[in-house]
């Protein structure tokens, strides 16, 4: 990893068309359809600036970015918080009662394209886990989005969380980086974000037409995406791993 560097995220450093290729690859658009997320994102960001990071190339081109959340967590799985929006939640709420975290939750971790395949992941979770250690964190963990859940969008997480190649390691692509880096599947969320949208955000965000009240499988989707044309309303629920590294 001699050819990156980690820097704290900055607003304002790197063009918009830059960030936008970076998390366009990571997350689709209707990730923003998270009600419960949205309005705690501002002051997420605010108040946990130092656990914001970006790998940089020499040319300080951002290659890979993270963030995460201090919270309390008991080292129980079922303490893990039942949804994105509540893991959120309860670090904004340790703070605002001047709580002492011990666990760094992350919240995101996004690869360049052009970075795809190499070592950068690997590094950028190695960075993560190096800003908790410098925070005092002794724990991390990790609500993490299968990358390639989308193939089977009809197959529950529960079973497809514990899919394994020969060698044991899980199936996923995404949960084998971090079982390979010594983390461990401590829970499954099957609900760990509800997505809303009209239907013609849905369109914009999927590139598809739904003319019928209905289920749809939806590109990049974990999930279904159920639609009711007669509320203008379209839903879809998607699930996430829990893992911790530490």
């Amino acid at each position: 990893m001699s050819d990156f560097d980690v820097v704290p995220t900055r607003a304002g450093a790197w063009s918009d068309a830059q960030m936008e290729a970076l998390f366009a690859e990571g997350f689709p658009a209707w990730i923003v359809g998270d009600a419960a997320v949205t309005p705690l994102i501002p002051r997420v960001r605010d108040l946990f600036a130092p656990f914001d990071l970006t790998l940089v190339d020499h040319d300080e081109q951002p290659g890979a970015t993270g963030w995460g959340v201090p919270l309390a967590w008991d080292g129980d799985p079922d303490d893990l918080p039942d949804t994105f929006a509540g893991m959120l939640g309860r670090a904004l709420a340790l703070h605002d009662t001047g709580g002492v975290p011990d666990t760094l939750a992350v919240g995101g971790a996004v690869v360049h394209p052009a970075h795809k395949g190499t070592d950068v992941a690997e590094a950028l979770l190695r960075s993560l886990g190096d800003v908790a250690t410098a925070h005092r964190l002794e724990r991390v963990v990790a609500p993490v989005r299968p990358t390639r859940k989308d193939l089977y969008p009809l197959m529950p997480i529960e079973l497809y969380a514990h899919w394994v190649r020969d060698d044991d390691l899980p199936w996923d692509p995404w949960l084998r980086l971090h079982v390979r880096m010594g983390a461990t599947i401590q829970r499954v969320l099957p609900q760990a974000q509800t997505m809303t949208g009209t239907v013609d955000q849905w369109r914009g965000w999927t590139g598809m037409e739904f003319p019928a009240t209905g289920d749809y499988v939806i590109p990049r989707g974990m999930s279904i995406l159920h639609v009711d044309r007669d509320h203008d309303l379209g839903t879809y629920v998607e699930p996430n791993v829990w893992v911790r590294h530490r």
